[in-house]
Formats: C-alpha cells, sequence, structure tokens
C-alpha cells in the first residue's frame, strides 16, 4: 500500500469542493496565557459531523467507482470514522455498515442512525469491533474500510493541513491527537511539503499507547486500550500511518486521561469550545510540554466535539481539582 503524496491531497480538496467548507484556526489570549505559546486553534468540531474525520469520508466515497459503490462500505470505528463513512456514503448513495463497540458513544451512534448507516454493536472495544467487521466484510462481500490503512483518507484529512498552513505559513508547530494515526501521517505529508521547519508533534493517551509505542519501537505493536477517550482508543499501531510517521514526526507524547480532562474544560472556559477528549489531546500536550514550547507559534488540532453528556459532566467535575489530580 503506497504512502499517499502531495498531489493527492490537491486532489483531495478538489473532491471536497461542494461538500465541505473551510474550518477556522482561531486565537485565543486566555490560552497564550495558560501555555506560555501562542496558541491557534484548529476548528474541525465546527464539521458538519463534529469532527475532522468527514474530510476522509468525502474523499473516498467520491473516489469510488460505481461497481465499487455498488458492494457497499462497511467500517469500524468509536464514532468519528464511522459518521465520516455515514455522511459520505449519504451523499452518494451507498450502503453503509458501521461495526462500533458495544454501549457507544450515544452522540456518535445516534449520528451514524441518523444518517442512514446501519449499526452493529460488537465487543468491548474498539480491536474487538475492528475483528468483527473483518468478518462481517468477508461474509458480505462488502469493501471494508480500515479506520487509518486507508490512502485517501489520510490524503482527505491532510485538507485541513493545508488550510492551516494556508491561515498561518509560519507555525513552529503542530499538535495532533492519534488513535489510527490518519491526522497525524496527513499533518506530516503536508508539513513537509510546505513548510519543514514546522515540527509535527502528535499525542495519544497513556492509556492506550498502541501508537506511541509503536512510532518508538519502530514497528507496529498492540498495548492495552483502555482510555476513556475513545477517539484516541486503538490497541494497535496501523502499517500505513505509523510508515508516513517515521518518515516525518518530530516527536510523540503520551498525556493521562485526567490532563485530557482538564484540557477539554480549559477549551470550553477559554475558547468556548466543546471539545471530546481527542479534540483536546492536542492541548493536554501543549501544557505537557510548555517550557519546550514556550514563546513558540503552536497549532493544535480540536480534532471532534462529540463529547457525550456523561463525558462533558466527568470533565466539569475535574474543574475542582485542576490538571493531573
Amino acid at each position: 500500500m503506497s504512502s499517499p503524496t502531495i498531489s493527492d491531497v490537491l486532489r483531495a480538496r478538489r473532491l471536497q469542493s461542494g461538500h465541505l467548507s473551510p474550518t477556522p484556526l482561531l486565537s485565543y489570549p486566555a490560552l497564550d496565557a495558560e501555555t506560555g505559546a501562542t496558541v491557534l486553534v484548529k476548528h474541525e468540531n465546527l464539521q458538519p459531523t463534529g469532527a475532522f474525520k468527514v474530510r476522509g469520508g468525502i474523499t473516498l466515497m467520491s473516489g469510488m467507482g460505481s461497481t465499487e459503490r455498488a458492494r457497499g462500505v462497511l467500517g469500524y470505528s468509536t464514532g468519528n470514522h464511522a459518521q465520516s463513512l455515514a455522511y459520505g456514503a449519504a451523499r452518494f448513495g451507498v450502503a453503509c455498515t458501521i461495526v462500533m463497540p458495544a454501549n457507544p458513544n450515544p452522540v456518535k451512534a445516534r449520528a451514524v442512525r441518523a444518517l442512514g448507516a446501519e449499526l452493529v454493536e460488537f465487543g468491548a472495544d474498539f480491536d474487538e469491533a475492528r475483528l468483527h467487521a473483518e468478518q462481517l466484510a468477508h461474509e458480505r462481500g462488502t469493501r471494508l474500510v480500515s479506520a487509518a490503512n486507508e490512502p485517501d483518507l489520510i490524503a482527505g484529512v491532510a485538507t485541513a493541513y493545508l488550510e492551516i498552513f494556508e491561515q498561518e505559513p509560519d507555525l513552529d508547530a503542530i499538535i495532533v491527537p492519534v488513535g489510527g494515526g490518519s491526522g497525524a501521517a496527513a499533518a506530516c505529508l503536508v508539513a513537509a511539503a510546505i513548510n519543514p521547519r514546522c515540527r509535527i508533534i502528535a499525542v495519544q493517551s497513556a492509556r492506550s499507547p498502541a501508537a506511541h509505542d509503536s512510532w518508538r519501537s519502530g514497528r507496529c505493536v498492540e498495548r492495552p486500550n483502555k482510555t476513556a477517550a475513545e477517539g484516541l482508543a486503538t490497541g494497535v499501531g496501523f502499517d500505513l500511518t505509523q510508515r508516513v510517521l517515521r518518515e516525518n514526526l518530530a516527536d510523540f507524547v503520551l498525556v493521562d486521561d485526567a490532563d485530557i480532562r482538564w484540557a477539554q474544560w480549559l477549551l470550553m472556559r477559554d475558547a468556548r469550545t466543546v471539545a471530546e477528549g481527542a479534540g483536546a489531546a492536542s492541548l493536554a500536550a501543549l501544557l505537557t510540554l510548555r517550557d519546550s514550547l514556550a514563546g513558540r507559534r503552536v497549532a493544535i488540532m480540536c480534532s471532534g466535539g462529540n463529547a457525550s453528556e456523561a463525558e462533558l459532566r466527568a470533565c466539569l467535575s475535574a474543574t475542582s481539582r485542576g490538571p493531573g489530580l
């Protein structure tokens, strides 16, 4: 499987034309004061599905031929990739099935059903859902869409980073949350072509460190998958995204779930932004790296805003305790 190129990213932007609009890159003085950096928030939480993944779904579906569309698609996800596929499938008249772990985030599950996709709940976590999806796709003869090993998905989400550099060319760093790694791989791809000086920094929860440990070890590994931030909750590294990350990623950090909840609160308080756990992880990483990034111009990817009611209540309960407590 070949890695996408910057030409693929430009093609993806053309395919997305008429379906998606650019999202804003905004600054908030209160976040600057909190972090010691000049912070710019990329608001992918304002996408029609509430998350950046929709860029990949539109790109994948629009590039499929009629024969492949007729087979339908089947994906597995904790939620945002699911909505991406369901949204793209609805736009292009493609039958779509999604496998999510049992008892998924109700906000995301409800959105998938509202978009007309069939939702199958199976397994305790992302990895069990993935194995069931692979079996189900084989039985049905449906096109299986990986959560990360898809060049079109990476090229699609990379258009967000084209927008970032168009809006702010002179960044010192971009911090990107990682589950499967398509977003971080996309950031690496675009930065290498447009601004190689800009450091791409990835972040994952310490309770689900498979992508982090895969990058550190130079090979895809399995790890426990226990984070409450479902967008970061993968238990295995993915070959394609890891290959791209190994070429251009500057650093990869782990943060605690408690620090993610604190970052969610800061985004609500200081940026009037509702972010799900994965969407706040970049800010949590910036706070962890505040000494090394002090005075720098840093973009953080608010990758999604699809937080459940229970998640928001847990986030608010953390406000009296502060980070890491």
